[in-house]
C-alpha cells in the first residue's frame, strides 16, 4: 500500500482512491497468508517460529481469511461499478499487462491453482525472485497508475516510459530482497536440489556477482528517474537511503540469523523505501 502510494507521488500524480488502497492491502495480506497456510496444512514437518504461530492461530488465520475475501468481493463490487463505464476507455495493452501480473502472481503458487497440476513458478530457483520482484513491482508501481488511467480515462500514463523506468527500479530493489530471504533457506533448498542464487553460486559470488550489480542498476534507474522528474538534491538524496541500508545489511549476511529476523530485514526495507519516498517527495 505504501509503495504505491510513492509511486504515485514521484509521478506526480494523485493518490487514488482509499478503496483501492484497501484493495491492494487485504489482497496481499489474504495471498500470502493463505498460500503459506496451505503449505503448512499439507507438509507441517518443516517447523519453524513462522510455521509454530500459523498452527497455534489456525482458527484465527481461517476467520481472518474468511473476513478478507468478503471484504475484498464487496470493495471489489463498489469498484467496478464505479469504473465500468471506463473500462473500454484505457489502452486494450494496460489491461494485457494487469492480467498477466495476476496470472504470474497466481502460478507461482502450486496450492493456488491444484486442478492445474503439482507445478508452480516457485520451483525455479532462479526465476523465483525475479518473479516475485516482478509481481510486486506490477503490483505497486503499475497497477496504481492503471487504476490512475481508469479514473482519467484517455491519458494512458501507464503505457508510458517514466512508469516502466519506476517499474523496473522497484523490481530489481525487490528481487534484490528476495534473493536475500533465500539465504535463511540455502540448507533446505540445497537437500531439495532447489537451485536458488545462494545454492548454485554460494554466498559470496551471489553477493558480488548478482545482489551488488543489481543494486547499482536500480539506483541508477531511480537517479535517471529523477533527473528527468527534476526531483531536487534533498529528495534524491533522500531516496537513496534504502540502498544504503540495502548494502549495509548484505555485509552481515554472513552470518546465520533467525527467520524473523529476515521477514524484518524484507518487510523493514520495503517498508523504509515507502517511507524514504514519500518523505522525499513531501520535500521537493
Amino acid at each position: 500500500m505504501s509503495l504505491s502510494i510513492e509511486c504515485s507521488l514521484q509521478l506526480g500524480l494523485p493518490l487514488n482512491n482509499i478503496f483501492y488502497y484497501l484493495l491492494i492491502g487485504f489482497a496481499t495480506v489474504l495471498y500470502y497468508t493463505h498460500a503459506y497456510y496451505i503449505e503448512i496444512k499439507r507438509n507441517p514437518i518443516n517447523l519453524n517460529d513462522r510455521t509454530a504461530w500459523y498452527l497455534r492461530n489456525k482458527k484465527k488465520i481461517e476467520g481472518s481469511q474468511l473476513l478478507l475475501t468478503f471484504l475484498i468481493a464487496v470493495i471489489s463490487i463498489l469498484l467496478v461499478n464505479g469504473l465500468q463505464p471506463h473500462f473500454s476507455k484505457v489502452n486494450f495493452k494496460s489491461w494485457i499487462i494487469l492480467f498477466a501480473t495476476l496470472l504470474i502472481g497466481m502460478a507461482y503458487y502450486k496450492q493456488l491453482h491444484p486442478f492445474w497440476g503439482n507445478w508452480g513458478l516457485r520451483n525455479n530457483g532462479l526465476l523465483k525472485p525475479l518473479i516475485i520482484g516482478l509481481v510486486w513491482a506490477g503490483t505497486v508501481s503499475f497497477s496504481p497508475v492503471f487504476f490512475y488511467d481508469l479514473s482519467y480515462p484517455g491519458l494512458d500514463k501507464s503505457l508510458e516510459p517514466l512508469t516502466w523506468l519506476l517499474f523496473i527500479k522497484n523490481w530489481l530493489f525487490i528481487s534484490i530482497l528476495c534473493i536475500l530471504f533465500d539465504i535463511k533457506d540455502y540448507a533446505n533448498d540445497a537437500n531439495q536440489q532447489l537451485k536458488t542464487w545462494v545454492v548454485q553460486f554460494g554466498l559470496k559470488k551471489t553477493l558480488y556477482w548478482v545482489i551488488y550489480p543489481m543494486t547499482i542498476l536500480s539506483i541508477l534507474a531511480y537517479w535517471i528517474f529523477a533527473i528527468r522528474q527534476e526531483f531536487s538534491l534533498f529528495s534524491i538524496l533522500f531516496n537513496s537511503i534504502p540502498y544504503v541500508l540495502l548494502i549495509t545489511v548484505c555485509t552481515f549476511m554472513h552470518q546465520r540469523k533467525s527467520i524473523l529476523y529476515y521477514l524484518a530485514i524484507i518487510d523493514g526495507l520495503m517498508l523504509v523505501k515507502a517511507v524514504c519516498g514519500i518523505t522525499g517527495m513531501l520535500g521537493n
